[in-house]
């Protein structure tokens, strides 16, 4: 299945209705697939209609096809850092907030700015773009979507360290799949138009083998097929006039130093963007675990994992009790949650046995709420 190619007008009548700058994404699940060549061609098409458009970051790839689509645009000139003796060129988004286009174009969203850069990435670059008024088209592959981060790396083999957190993808007003046939992809990059030929072998033997293209389409067009379903939901439930989530929203349960708390903040996140529900995640502070008690390494862990529940998209809540489990069923019951999310309990088989774990106790005592066990791959802590 296959996004119907919207037109240029579809976007300015989305962002025109609105007072922040709107969002537009063109979502791929490989590169080559086109996603650079559209934005371009759009810019052509809006330019026509008087559109004041401007291109703040295009990545061509010296791809003859989209290089032929760079000239007649207006190219706002990117800013040079000097780094380790390197310079790297990076968007400058001080000069197009000076510029205020009706429209930029960026691509690469997920790219990591160089350092001493405004912001750390670059789709923090777009959210200030889009928080002064400027509309945005960009664009980025599916891999980069950070909930799907554990699944991409499983499937292929292949780590994404540059990844966007779920909810900006949730910001855009349009979203649109950019398919592709694998077969026609692998044609593509065996006749050298999307990487140079001396890269083509060691693509095909990493990630370019048809398993993981085929996964990744896959995984490209169920987001984008949910994205467009939560956007439908949410307008009806506007029109009828219903809170946003209620009775849907997720909660993710959270230990102080859980082995594997990305893998259940990542499936927490794609839970609750099915549902299109707010969610939560819970630690409970017990007096073992106060500041001045706490072992310094679940410490540093505990608020890394915090910061990657926040580039999810979750509230991040504290509680403070000598029982988890209660304070962790009443905070459910009175935020509307309908779905609590928790991981196999890492302590020793006789405790659980004793039916003390904190998961084993939710199970019994949580019975008004859908509770979910999340499976977890047996790795040593790092």
């Amino acid at each position: 299945m296959t996004a119907a190619r919207p037109r240029a007008e579809d976007f300015l009548e989305l962002v025109n209705r609105a007072r922040r700058g709107g969002l537009k994404l063109y979502i791929g699940f490989a590169a080559g697939v086109g996603k650079t060549y559209r934005m371009l061609e759009e810019a052509h098409a809006l330019q026509k209609r008087g559109v004041d458009v401007v291109l703040g970051f295009i990545e061509p790839h010296t791809r003859a096809e989209t290089l032929a689509l760079v000239p007649g645009l207006e190219v706002v000139p990117r800013r040079c850092v000097e780094y380790r003796a390197v310079t790297i060129e990076e968007m400058d988004v001080d000069a197009i907030l000076a510029r205020k286009p009706a429209i930029c174009i960026v691509d690469e969203i997920p790219h990591t700015n160089a350092p001493g850069s405004k912001n750390k990435k670059r789709y923090q670059d777009v959210q200030e773009l889009l928080a002064a008024g400027i509309n945005v088209i960009g664009a980025l592959n599916i891999q980069h979507l950070e909930s799907l981060n554990d699944v991409v790396t499983k499937v292929s083999g292949v780590a994404i360290h540059e990844t966007v957190p779920d909810r900006f993808l949730k910001e855009a007003v349009q979203v649109v799949n950019l398919d592709l046939a694998v077969e026609d992809l692998l044609e593509r990059l065996k006749s050298g138009k999307i990487y140079q030929p001396e890269k083509v072998p060691w693509a095909l033997d990493h990630f370019f083998k048809d398993a993981n293209l085929a996964t990744l389409r896959e995984l490209a067009l169920r987001e984008v097929a949910e994205s467009i379903e939560r956007q439908s939901e949410s307008k009806a439930r506007t029109a009828a006039g219903e809170a946003r989530g209620v009775h849907g929203r997720v909660m993710v349960c959270m230990s102080s130093y859980p082995p594997h708390a990305e893998t259940l903040l990542r499936k927490g996140s794609r839970m609750a963007g099915r549902l299109s529900g707010d969610w939560f995640v819970v630690y409970v502070e017990t007096p073992r675990e106060t500041p001045e008690r706490i072992d310094a390494e679940a410490q540093r862990h505990l608020l890394g994992n915090i910061e990657l529940a926040r580039e999810l998209g979750a509230e991040v809540v504290r509680l403070r009790a000598r029982d988890p489990v209660p304070a962790l069923i009443d905070f459910a019951r009175s935020h509307d949650v309908g779905h609590i999310v928790i991981g196999r309990s890492a302590q020793p088989w006789w405790r659980q046995w004793l039916g003390r774990s904190v998961p084993l106790r939710l199970l019994q005592e949580a019975y008004d709420f859908d509770v979910h066990v999340v499976a977890m791959a047996k790795e040593p802590r790092t």
